[in-house]
């Protein structure tokens, strides 16, 4: 179904090693564009004075000074692959589109992943690889970023499993919470190291970074049959039903379609189009459970909370650190029976 070409490949530094330059964090707030040189590459900034959260007095400059102070943690989680761009080009409460091909022309430090569809379409998606990247992506009116859950050199095969707990009206985020830890015992008791952050939005992401073999449908196939499994065992708190027509009220959806091939998830760190500006951002189960809210994590101070904390999720990144799957996913031994 898919085929991948990298494009552009380098040498370079790992992108948990690079920090933003003293230029990317110092943006002018008196002009509407500037010329960076970013480790050597021209990277030109415009509109920075256009309001993206107008009621909040946030500038499309400041989403970009945000992408800059976080990018030593955000770098590892996205870099080697494919990112979907969602383009806000009027801001936050403006209309969006997605766009998947890099657009042209474009720097030529830009690296591709061509990715041919199901239609015989061939897509070059960019991949943002470090600060210079990140910011001429940001730059296109990116508020969040949607990178692929496979790397570059095999778009079929994930680093991850994931769930997104999405509250269906009226339920609340104390039920999002809720759970979120019915979903993690549940991979606990598998063994399965389950990692937790806010969507920025309304729910929970739930992932488990795993030893990359299993195929995209196959991963699906797991988190599908799990999320059904645990909506049987708690039918008034959690409801896997994809179709939004027959979702039970009050009930949290177990979103297990997210993993199929193609699908995307607002990156951890990736602010989001909400009123306050939220960000993404990785929590420790006792923050989760101790009340940690949606709003309680926004561009304004989640770069504060990365130094304090540093990353929650450096274990994703961490090949040595992912879960056999494959184990899980093998069909059942045949028996022999003897013949006479």
């Amino acid at each position: 179904m898919s085929s991948l070409r990298a494009e552009s490949r380098r040498k370079r530094t790992s992108p948990a090693a690079q920090a933003p330059t003293d230029a990317a964090l110092a943006l002018p707030s008196d002009t509407d564009s500037v010329l960076l040189d970013i480790d050597g590459r021209d990277v030109r900034l415009t509109n920075l004075r256009k309001p993206f959260w107008a009621e909040r007095g946030i500038t499309k400059g400041d989403l970009l000074r945000y992408y800059a102070a976080v990018a030593p943690a955000l770098l590892p989680h996205v870099a080697d692959r494919a990112m979907v761009m969602k383009r806000y080009p009027n801001g936050a409460a403006g209309e969006c589109f997605f766009m998947k091909r890099a657009p042209q022309p474009r720097p030529p430090w830009i690296e591709t992943c061509s990715i041919t569809h199901g239609s015989g379409n061939v897509i070059a998606f960019p991949i943002v690889q470090d600060v210079a990247s990140l910011l001429w992506v940001v730059n296109l009116g990116c508020i969040d970023l949607n990178p692929w859950y496979a790397r570059c050199d095999d778009v079929d095969r994930p680093d991850f499993l994931h769930f997104d707990l999405d509250p269906v009206p009226p339920a609340t985020f104390d039920a999002v919470r809720a759970t979120a830890l019915v979903v993690r015992d549940a991979l606990t008791a598998l063994r399965m190291p389950a990692h937790v952050k806010t969507t920025g939005s309304k729910g929970v992401h739930v992932y488990v970074p795993i030893v990359r073999g299993p195929t995209q449908k196959a991963v699906w196939t797991f988190a599908k049959q799990l999320a059904i499994l645990l909506a049987g065992h708690h039918p008034d708190l959690i409801t896997a039903e994809y179709r939004i027509a027959k979702r039970p009220a009050g009930r949290v959806l177990v979103d297990y379609n997210q993993n199929a091939w193609g699908r995307t998830l607002a990156s951890v760190y990736s602010p989001r189009p909400t009123p306050l500006a939220t960000v993404s951002t990785p929590l420790t189960w006792q923050e989760l459970e101790g009340g940690a809210a949606i709003d309680d994590f926004r561009i304004d101070n989640v770069p504060a909370r990365i130094a304090a904390l540093g990353d929650l999720w450096a274990p994703l990144a961490d090949r040595r650190k992912r879960f056999d799957l494959a184990p899980l996913l093998a069909p059942p031994a045949r028996t022999r029976t003897s013949r006479r």
